[in-house]
């Protein structure tokens, strides 16, 4: 056996962000990938010590520059239950309906770029740039960010929906509904797509659970777990909705986990928009110094469109004292030499897309 060793990054335009990946290939085959991380360390967590709490949730944002209205509202979810603030129960739907368009919003553009990543259906990387931008329109009307939004505030959101927003809303889902769905003529039909990713990058039941994967690749790998089902916050226990999970585990089984989240996630939409009681749902203006804190330990979980993000928090009177995070990109980057022992180099980028990986949250 002749093995070469190939160094593919930092500045890879497939390895979507600041990652070094070390491939050791004997012919086309991997012998042994390892991802090298850390290029993108910013010290998040220590920075949140020396800050006021509703100073740091701009930093969240930052983790996931794709999703960042997921981390706003786990860190500010983390700091009302570190000073004991009810949520608004308008405030509640509003959050959800917000997250889920936000989940919409990264799975378009997560199906897009991996189109990109095995160079096959640029048609479907427009489509959902297209698709995506509706969202991302609605996010900044509602919010006045178009990437970065701030949103949340300490028992509910920083202004209030605008006046059109419900009848907005049910129009985008319904344009989602009908443009997301021809999707599936072009990628599922499409021989060389489903070539590239049926039986590619295998991650077993078993071996999912033990790397403590979670979200869509945990889900693909067959275990039904959804902390909105599991643990539901929120409005999330008064919503009908299914959690798609598959069970091959293959790059096949992620993409369609991600696909029918979109429908599902439309479903979640469609219902807090007729249960949205129309009330206040204008939280606390920002202050520096907080009301003294209640328990000794916060752990918020939520169900991010990468996985499952945990907020660990010891708090204090005006700052929090120690901050942990639970990164699922970070979590799920460390099966990849797993996955990639035995697959041929050109499977490499469809491997890693498939993971969903973003480098914010993962070196943070």
């Amino acid at each position: 056996m002749t093995v070469m060793r190939i160094n593919v990054g930092p500045i890879h335009p497939s390895t979507h962000g600041v990652l070094r990946m070390v491939v050791d290939v004997d012919g086309d085959t991997i012998v042994n990938a390892q991802p090298h991380i850390g290029f993108l360390h910013r010290g998040v967590e220590k920075l949140c010590e020396t800050r006021m709490y509703m100073q740091n949730p701009s930093y969240f944002e930052k983790l996931d520059y794709i999703s960042p209205l997921s981390w706003d509202e786990l860190y500010v979810a983390a700091v009302e239950e570190a000073l004991g603030i009810p949520v608004k129960e308008a405030a509640q739907y509003a959050r959800v309906i917000m997250l889920e368009f936000q989940r919409i919003a990264n799975h378009l553009l997560w199906i897009g770029t991996l189109c990109n990543d095995i160079g096959q259906l640029f048609t479907t990387f427009m489509w959902c740039f297209r698709d995506r931008a509706q969202v991302l329109k609605l996010l900044e009307d509602e919010t006045g960010g178009h990437m970065f939004y701030v949103n949340m505030r300490l028992g509910g959101l920083h202004r209030p929906l605008s006046a059109d927003f419900k009848e907005r809303a049910y129009a985008l889902t319904q344009y989602l509904e009908k443009n997301v769905g021809e999707y599936e003529k072009v990628m599922d039909l499409n021989g060389i797509f489903k070539e590239r990713l049926e039986g590619v990058g295998v991650l077993s039941r078993e071996d999912a659970i033990n790397y403590g994967v979670t979200g869509p690749v945990l889900r693909a790998s067959g275990v039904d777990e959804d902390c909105r089902k599991s643990k539901p916050y929120y409005v999330y226990d008064k919503l009908g909705f299914s959690v798609p999970f598959k069970t091959r585990g293959d790059c096949y089984s992620r993409y369609r986990v991600r696909y029918e989240e979109i429908f599902q996630s439309i479903r979640i939409i469609r219902q807090a928009l007729d249960l949205m009681p129309d009330t206040d749902m204008v939280g606390m203006p920002i202050k520096l110094i907080g009301p003294p804190a209640k328990p000794d330990i916060v752990v918020t979980r939520r169900e991010l469109p990468k996985g499952e993000g945990i907020i660990y928090m010891v708090p204090d009177k005006q700052k929090p004292y120690r901050v942990s995070i639970r990164a699922p990109g970070f979590v799920n980057l460390s099966v990849l030499p797993k996955l990639c022992e035995g697959a041929k180099f050109a499977d490499l980028f469809a491997i890693f897309g498939s993971l969903d990986i973003i480098f914010g949250e993962t070196d943070r």
